[in-house]
């Protein structure tokens, strides 16, 4: 199969292109500069160059291949709301050049605010509240007829060369001397190693998509504390608890998702695809000390 995938030099994008590539499929990389294209083109796959503001860059890319998944998104918080935007047209421009063919599509999404209270299954629907709306675009494109549908990744994707929001955590309990948590910390995190989503794209492309949505989660809900509790002991920093009016002090931007409780479950991903989580969870990865290296 050849597949085009944006975000191909991302985290999870780059552990895609090598589970594809090692089991068979060809990799059409979307690349916005020249040290992402030599970054494709060292693992094996062919280079198309573009972005996610050029919506005739990625239609071009789409009409050459026989699937396509896009992982792509820009996340500066300080323009969240342009990001989403252009995530929405992105897959609004793929899904026009798919219509009317069976070329399967898989979308990115995530797992926030699915199911306040209770855990999250893959029968919930996203929230309305939620300001990404890659699965709100994604269904638009289904009623089209397109064969398209979501994964959503756990908050916490790690594996080496993360720089999401574990990093972000360890960046300021060092500026701030404490591992911080909000109140009793007993909020949950789902949680999966990137190289374990990067199989989960794989076998949903090649079953079909028709089963999804699909939930990428090894760790149905970490507690924030214990989180908190790898990072102090590794830095040699308390571990304190936050008031939620003392939260926003400490986590900035980030105070919002360091106090949400998602777990989720990803049974029926399991079921329907034979999808089984081979690395480690988030805390024995966080605890190998390669997150802590200077």
């Amino acid at each position: 199969m050849r597949v085009f995938l944006t975000g191909a030099t991302g985290f999870v994008g780059s552990a895609i292109v090598r589970e594809l590539i090692t089991s068979g499929h060809q990799v059409l990389g979307l690349a916005r500069s020249d040290t992402g294209a030599e970054t494709l083109a060292s693992m094996g796959a062919e280079v198309h160059r573009g972005s996610l503001e050029n919506p005739e860059s990625l239609r071009d890319g789409a009409r050459r291949v026989d699937a396509v998944i896009h992982t792509a998104f820009n996340h500066d918080f300080s323009r969240f709301a342009e990001n989403c935007a252009d995530d929405r047209r992105a897959i609004e421009a793929i899904g026009a050049v798919l219509e009317g063919s069976r070329r399967p599509m898989l979308v990115t999404a995530g797992l926030a605010l699915l199911a306040p209270g209770r855990i999250a299954t893959e029968a919930d629907k996203a929230s309305p509240d939620f300001p990404r709306v890659s699965e709100t675009a994604a269904a638009a494109v289904a009623s089209r007829g397109v064969r398209i549908s979501t994964v959503r990744l756990a908050p916490s994707t790690h594996g080496a060369g993360d720089h999401g929001f574990v990093p972000h955590l360890i960046g300021l309990a060092r500026e701030k001397g404490v591992a911080a948590y909000i109140g009793d910390g007993n909020n949950r995190w789902p949680g999966v190693h990137r190289l374990d989503a990067a199989r989960l794209y794989r076998l949903a492309l090649e079953q079909g998509v028709e089963s999804g949505p699909y939930h990428a989660v090894d760790d149905e809900g970490v507690s924030f504390k214990a989180i908190a509790e790898v990072i102090g002991r590794r830095l040699g920093v308390p571990v304190v608890s936050k008031t939620p009016e003392e939260a926003s002090e400490h986590f900035g931007w980030f105070a919002r998702f360091a106090g949400m409780d998602i777990p989720s479950s990803s049974a029926r991903t399991r079921s329907a695809l034979g999808w089984k989580p081979e690395q480690p969870g988030l805390i024995a990865d966080l605890d190998q000390g390669n997150y802590f290296d200077a």
